[in-house]
């Protein structure tokens, strides 16, 4: 049951994962897909706090929690969950390392196994988005310029992604999943390129965690 938990939060986690870690260059008169080709082009790294809403099919929302995020293309990344439960998840650019510190337990994975055909994918990928994702400039709506992202895989777990970016930074993003079930994410405190520490997307187990996978 413990392991069924921890894959469970995984698979939330990776909702958010490299969801909420996009930054883009110039929204002032650009679609939403030029934003993104322009984070693309224009961005290596970034931090960011978020807060993240889960809503049911049915409408209730069924999850709420916070953190903060940073990443440094490609593949390496740093997301905390800090609210209501703590978890962190690392991207060191050959696995991805989740962190239950309720259940001491930690989750192992190859990094192109675990992001897959996911959003994080948009993040930490290698640039060729049409090779995984139809992007469609779906214009603007609450203030927001929008870019439609739909996965090309029939497994993905991901209907469709939704980014939307203001003041040349992305600002929400809504996930759908293949169960109807929506994910938003809001960005807040963003910063483009700043210097990271290297030791920032390095992971060590816990002494006494339980690791599991690969």
């Amino acid at each position: 049951m413990a392991v069924r938990a921890a894959d469970d939060r995984l698979n939330a986690a990776r909702l958010s994962l490299t969801f909420a870690l996009m930054l883009v260059v110039s929204v002032a008169s650009a679609s939403g897909l030029d934003e993104l080709h322009a984070f693309l082009a224009g961005t290596h790294s970034a931090t960011a706090a978020f807060r993240q809403t889960v809503t049911r099919r049915d409408g209730r929302s069924a999850q709420q929690s916070s953190g903060s995020f940073a990443f440094e293309r490609p593949g390496r990344f740093r997301w905390v969950y800090e609210k209501p439960y703590a978890q962190v998840i690392v991207g060191d650019g050959r696995r991805v390392w989740v962190y239950d510190q309720d259940l001491n337990q930690v989750m192992v994975r190859n990094l192109d196994a675990a992001l897959g055909q996911t959003p994080a994918a948009l993040l930490a990928g290698d640039n060729e988005l049409e090779n995984n994702f139809t992007l469609i400039a779906s214009g603007d709506a609450d203030g927001l310029a929008w870019v439609d992202a739909i996965p090309k895989a029939h497994d993905s777990q991901f209907k469709s992604i939704r980014i939307g970016f203001a003041q040349d930074l992305p600002r929400r993003m809504v996930l759908t999943d293949a169960f109807g079930q929506t994910t938003t994410l809001f960005f807040d405190d963003m910063k483009r390129n700043p210097q990271l520490a290297a030791g920032l997307f390095t992971f060590t187990p816990p002494k006494g965690a339980d690791v599991v996978g690969e």
